[in-house]
């Protein structure tokens, strides 16, 4: 299938938005006679249960790749999106076989097979071939954490370079600070442990006394357990079980076994959005490192699910940029992140050599500031991506509002983005009511903590 965007990125002319590619599928099958259903079931061991449903091409071999392009991209989002290690699949045995393949020790979602099944959910991902009627229904358990601002809170959230923590009076900030650490290379658990112990004591004392605790950091945490997160990346195996999955259930008996609640970062900042627009259905994305992202349901609610969208798919371009750890094509991290800005750099006539990406970002930032048209390129390429990315991730998710933040949204190239991905939403998706917005001053310097110090109940 041909895909034409409306508006192209200027330093990315092969670009296949995912939104489009799967328009086009769908119109191609509604064209069609004796087309048939796929249903899907994408399941945890502890029962919760996300269901899809989509109609395929008539099955052919021309139609095959086609069919299993539609299905393998989306398969591969949910996962990302939704979390979960059971697959199951009925009204299609092929597909279910290619996926079967696919998610395996030697098939070419390995690291998805072994990350999300064994690091996140406790067991490598499986596939299974079953009927329509025995697929189990869908829950949508949703985590009432948040919004809880009574009473004497500390909230901190850990980075990769400080920690932060605040005291908390009522939903007001009576003193917040950040401390310098550097966790990715250290090999002694206890030095994680007593860290954020430290921090938590040092708030504690600008309280009469501490009714909860509630924090955020960048990883996968599951009911307070650290499942995955790059803070710990140094730690091995051994003491990873031992002493670092249970980490905050050891600080919650340190501190009297008070209301405790530890989630991902992207979920706090999304809430704190929330909380400072007084809006819900909000998706945050955080252009940093790598791409962060957290969701509030139109309720008001986080949703039990992992939002890792550095790892879903938004370019179907065979020339798609590679994800050097998931070796994927085409997902989220390669398009809105430090990475993104280093693998547009060169195409734009930087020549940055093996400068780390964070300088990259700094030297595009500089050129930026000083009118240089290879920076703006960049951010406008970035923002076009980013444009039709929002409404592939409408297709996923309820959004009235998309909160942008992180490095790469700091400073003229952050507008430029905001304002390249609001021409494309006007130009190719008008029927979509989504609001672009940044955090202002007071959530960028205290919402955090009073988003994470208001997760607990108390």
């Amino acid at each position: 299938m041909k895909i034409q965007p409306k508006i192209t990125p200027v330093l990315d002319p092969g670009f296949v938005p995912a939104v489009l590619w799967n328009r086009a599928y769908e119109a191609k099958v509604a064209a069609t006679e004796g087309t048939h259903k796929i249903d899907l079931a994408l399941t945890r061991q502890d029962g919760t249960c996300f269901r899809w449903s989509g109609m395929l091409l008539p099955d052919s071999e021309e139609n095959s790749a086609l069919n299993w392009r539609y299905v393998e991209r989306i398969v591969k989002f949910l996962l990302w999106q939704k979390g979960g290690n059971i697959i199951l699949v009925a009204g299609d045995e092929a597909i279910a076989a290619k996926l079967q393949q696919s998610y395996s020790a030697e098939g070419e979602r390995a690291f998805d097979w072994d990350f999300i099944g064994t690091k996140v959910y406790g067991a490598p991902i499986t596939v299974k071939v079953v009927s329509a009627d025995e697929l189990p229904a869908e829950t949508t358990d949703s985590m009432t954490l948040g919004r809880n601002l009574g009473g004497y809170r500390i909230g901190f959230d850990l980075g990769g370079s400080d920690r932060k923590c605040a005291a908390v009076k009522d939903g007001e900030v009576v003193f917040s600070e950040e401390v310098v650490w550097d966790p990715y290379h250290q090999t002694d658990p206890n030095y994680h442990l007593e860290g954020i112990d430290d921090s938590l004591k040092r708030a504690a004392a600008h309280l009469p006394r501490v009714d909860a605790i509630g924090g955020s950091a960048a990883g996968v945490y599951v009911n307070n357990e650290v499942r995955a997160g790059s803070l710990f990346r140094g730690i091995s195996p051994e003491d990873f079980e031992k002493h670092i999955r249970r980490i905050f259930f050891t600080l919650k008996e340190r501190w009297h076994n008070i209301p405790f609640e530890v989630v991902n970062d992207g979920e706090v900042t999304a809430l704190a959005g929330a909380m400072s627009m007084n809006d819900n259905a909000v998706l945050g994305v955080a252009m940093g490192t790598s791409e962060a992202a957290g969701y509030v349901d139109p309720e008001g609610h986080i949703m039990p699910w992992l939002n890792e969208l550095a790892f879903a798919p938004v370019d179907y371009s065979e020339d798609g940029g590679v994800d050097e750890w998931s070796k994927d094509k085409g997902v989220g991290a390669m398009y809105f992140s430090q990475q993104a800005v280093a693998r547009l750099a060169p195409r734009a006539g930087f020549d940055f050599g093996t400068m780390p990406y964070p300088e990259q970002l700094k030297k595009v930032q500089a050129a930026m500031a000083e009118g240089d048209d290879r920076a703006r390129k960049i951010y406008e390429t970035i923002g076009v991506h980013f444009g039709y990315a929002i409404a592939h991730y409408a297709s996923f998710y309820q959004i009235r509002n998309l909160l942008f933040l992180g490095r790469v949204a700091t400073g003229e190239g952050g507008q430029i983005i905001i304002d390249k991905a609001n021409e494309v939403l006007s130009a190719e998706f008008p029927e979509l009511s989504i609001r672009l917005c940044v955090p202002d001053e007071k959530t960028k310097r205290h919402g955090q903590a009073v988003a994470a110090a208001s997760l607990p109940k108390i």
